[in-house]
């Protein structure tokens, strides 16, 4: 057991880099939901990759961004808490001609840390390879960084090389988890991020940020393979109430289909799932909401 190697491993960057995508294709797994709106991921999930001479924990950490409520400030505090005490922190960005501010503020906040920090440059399919130098060249003027990876999360290029360069860094250490243990979040939280995930898929841009999910009941038939499973969305204002619900009820309904499809496959079994849907004024700005809703520091 002495040549088992183990880390904590956070991946960080701003909103909509592809860094759930990135932790779903290494885990083999849906763990992370993954949308194109920004600030999708809300919470730091964990995901565990073990073979037979390693384990690494992956920390899926929130976009970080500018808040501008108690929630976005949660987000921000959670992804920067998983810089502290890690083994590596994989700095994830895209192909960008001109660095954002954010960047350049998230590798300030990164250069004052003990932990080696890795640049991986995200959807290096969208550009082509002589550019990407050049992206690289300006990276490296900011920061030494340990390690430059560039990948493409959706279409797995260069992602079981990011792996090896990962255990390059990993010392002899336990497995913090079961080997057949893929996350730490329960079914219940992964199953509510499923139908948040189809509600920002199926929703406009003015709602999702205002929606939360919770899980009111969920119990096994004794008769039956079949899990029954009934859930709330919550929005903000009583005109998104019928914007979620849509005419004669058709929006909720294909929220719920496509949440069920995707819930089965978590649970490896059929589920009855009820939708439901209620209004919570500004609750992403009260903290009882917030902790109400699994948001707790």
């Amino acid at each position: 057991m002495s040549d088992f190697i183990s880390g904590f491993i956070s991946v960080v960057g701003r909103p909509n880099v592809g860094k759930s995508t990135l932790i779903n294709h290494l885990t083999g797994e849906k763990i992370a939901i993954v949308t194109n709106k920004p600030q999708t991921t809300r919470n730091t999930i964990t995901a565990i990759i073990t073979d037979e001479n390693s384990q690494i924990v992956l920390m899926d950490t929130p976009g970080i961004h500018s808040p501008k409520s108690k929630l976005g400030q949660y987000m921000v505090k959670s992804a920067e808490s998983a810089f502290q005490e890690i083994d590596v922190i994989l700095f994830l960005t895209e192909p960008n001609k001109k660095i954002p501010a954010v960047d350049i503020s998230i590798i300030e906040k990164l250069s004052g840390l003990k932990s080696p920090v890795f640049l991986v440059i995200n959807k290096i399919d969208t550009i082509p390879k002589e550019e990407l130098l050049s992206i690289i060249d300006q990276y490296r003027l900011l920061m030494d960084f340990k390690e430059i990876v560039p990948v493409s999360a959706l279409h797995a290029k260069n992602t079981d090389e990011l792996l090896k360069t990962i255990k390059k860094y990993l010392k002899p250490g336990p497995k913090y988890f079961p080997e057949d243990m893929v996350t730490d979040q329960p079914e219940r939280q992964i199953a509510a991020e499923i139908i948040r995930e189809k509600a920002l898929l199926r929703l406009g841009d003015e709602i999702p940020h205002g929606i939360a999910v919770e899980i009111t009941s969920m119990s096994q038939r004794k008769d039956r393979s079949l899990i029954d499973m009934e859930a709330t969305i919550y929005c903000e204002k009583d005109s998104h109430k019928g914007m979620v619900i849509g005419k004669q009820g058709a929006k909720l309904k294909e929220i719920g289909s496509m949440a069920r499809a995707d819930i089965e496959g978590l649970l490896g079994t059929s589920v009855n799932l009820q939708l439901w849907v209620k209004v919570k004024k500004d609750w992403r700005d009260s903290d009882f909401w917030l902790k109400n809703f699994g948001y707790r520091e």
